[in-house]
């Protein structure tokens, strides 16, 4: 049986540090649901304070949601020199969220207790200890961050394990080595510590590395093959400086080149979706060179390269793309992705043949518009729309006209933003219009004006989500855009929220296609 390391994801926190970075309250829990059903095991929702609301409300919000996969974990410190845990206000947030896991961190580095903290030695193993002790009274498991372990190792190796065993003391259920600053340890000198530490403690350790160094991948997968059972980290590797220990390519070298076992290999096949849909969410651009789930990480360009691969594809791929998600492209013949959305195509009408014109047109158009800038692994609900077109399994419900959208300056200074439109539905002909919080507000207010006299069901629908990317900046203000959309449909609460997309040099329509899509989904499943 292959031995088990267990994901334990920080995007949600330690990611949004990153500079450029800001997830809003939908988009933490978007993240949380797709990160569930890729199989994570831990999700940590923040730091709930009286000065974050947002994850104290996530938390809220999570104790409603059914998890498949993964345990939610509320972040936080030890409590205060001199202080008695159940007195203090950081632990009471903790307890507060309910979470059924509680991570703390505190200090190993002697330089951090008497010259930050400013107390003794004997006082910080005191607060980690207690402070575990509590909290275990009101968690199903406490995880303990040994913060600056290899810094604190380096400097004084007694006094740095005697924290850890102050946190064991305390019942902590996992002792997790961090080298927060990201350059104290390179592999070699971080397996050897690990390693110590495991044959020294019996208990179960992780790993929390930042990548100062470039080295955080390294570093996780040299501290697993030293014991460590728990890998902390951050999907597409975001994070605070040089950012977090990269999960998107730790999982596949510790299930492909390890041979440990991390999530099945069913969800293994979405982690390309998964990276593509975070860096989406996070609206940051995707590295399409990052390795697995990068758009060029299996793509070949002439030569003998596309030659090799032609005659035997592990001759110049390291393993096959469809594991992760990915799909072998050969530049030269433009070809990618075509098994992915031929999936996609046969998971609507599985009995539907590959060679048909319809299936034909599918892949032509979607190569068409992803050569355009649409990406429709993070908005599945235009794929399906555009699919089903084509096999004849939807037809629009109502037909765009024409629109206006007009932007006013006010005597006060304020713009006056409203927006017209003619749309016609059977026979009829409807013709309204709406004022909004800009342009894109005001169209989504009239479209849905318009139309919920002739489709009610649209009542249940919001626009929960929306995002707009600048594709090609050297083209300034005449650059193509795409804007993403998220819809919740209350009428279908056991449905997760769906995505749409438009892209244009025209922000406004951008918008409109993204928009309509959004519109047409819900009018198609009712």
């Amino acid at each position: 049986m292959k031995k088990q390391v267990f994901i334990y994801d920080t995007t949600l926190r330690d990611g949004n540090q990153a500079k450029g970075l800001s997830l809003s309250l939908e988009d933490k829990l978007t993240i949380a649901r797709k990160l569930d059903d890729f199989g994570v095991d831990y999700i940590e929702g923040g730091w709930p304070n009286a000065t974050n609301p947002t994850d104290v409300e996530f938390f809220a919000r999570a104790r409603k949601m059914t998890w498949k996969y993964a345990k939610i974990a509320a972040f936080g410190s030890t409590c205060r020199p001199n202080g008695k845990p159940e007195e203090d206000a950081s632990l009471r947030h903790l307890v507060d969220t309910q979470a059924p896991v509680i991570t703390i961190f505190g200090k190993s580095w002697d330089l951090h207790v008497t010259d930050v903290l400013r107390t003794t030695l004997e006082e910080n193993l005191r607060m980690i200890r207690d402070s575990v002790a509590f909290l275990k009274k009101h968690a199903s498991e406490v995880v303990y961050d040994a913060e600056h372990f290899f810094d604190g190792y380096k400097a004084n190796p007694e006094y740095a394990m005697s924290t850890l065993r102050a946190a064991k003391e305390g019942g902590a259920d996992c002792l997790v080595l961090c080298d927060t600053n990201g350059g104290m340890a390179l592999s070699w000198e971080l397996e050897e510590i690990t390693a110590l530490v495991k044959r020294t403690l019996d208990a179960p350790l992780g790993i929390h590395v930042h990548n100062d160094t470039g080295v955080a991948i390294a570093n996780s997968l040299a501290a697993v093959r030293a014991g460590a059972t728990q890998v902390q980290g951050v999907f597409n590797g975001y994070g605070e400086r040089c950012g977090n220990a990269n999960l998107t390519v730790i999982v596949p070298d510790l299930q492909l080149k390890m041979g440990y076992k991390v999530v099945t290999d069913e969800q293994l096949g979405k982690l390309r979706s998964l990276s593509l849909s975070i860096s989406e969410v996070a609206n940051l651009t995707d590295d399409i060179r990052q390795p697995y789930v990068g758009e060029a990480a299996f793509a070949h360009k002439g030569g003998a390269h596309v030659d090799g691969v032609m005659k035997v594809a592990r001759s110049f791929e390291h393993i096959d793309p469809a594991l992760v998600g990915n799909a072998r492209d050969f530049i030269v013949s433009n070809q990618s992705g075509s098994s992915l959305i031929w999936d996609k195509i046969r998971a609507i009408v599985p009995e539907v043949d590959k060679r048909s014109p319809e299936v034909a047109a599918i892949l032509a158009e979607v190569k068409h518009k992803e050569d355009s800038g649409y990406h429709f692994e993070i908005a599945d609900a235009s794929f399906q729309l555009l699919a089903r077109r084509h096999l004849g399994l939807f037809q629009d419900r109502f037909e765009f006209l024409g629109f206006k959208s007009t932007e006013e300056r006010k005597e006060d200074g304020g713009l006056h933003s409203e927006f017209s439109l003619k749309l016609k539905v059977g026979n009829e002909v409807e013709e309204t219009s709406a004022v909004g919080n800009g342009p894109v507000d005001a169209m989504n207010a009239a479209m849905l004006k318009g139309l919920i006299r002739f489709f009610p069901n649209l009542k249940s629908l919001e626009l929960i989500d929306f995002k707009v990317r600048v594709l090609d900046n050297a083209k300034g203000t005449g650059a193509t855009v795409r804007v993403w959309t998220r819809y919740l449909d209350h009428a279908h609460p056991e449905m997760e929220p769906y995505g749409t997309i438009g892209v244009s040099t025209n922000i406004i329509e951008a918008s409109w296609l993204a928009l309509m899509d959004g519109i047409h989904y819900k009018l198609m499943r009712g």
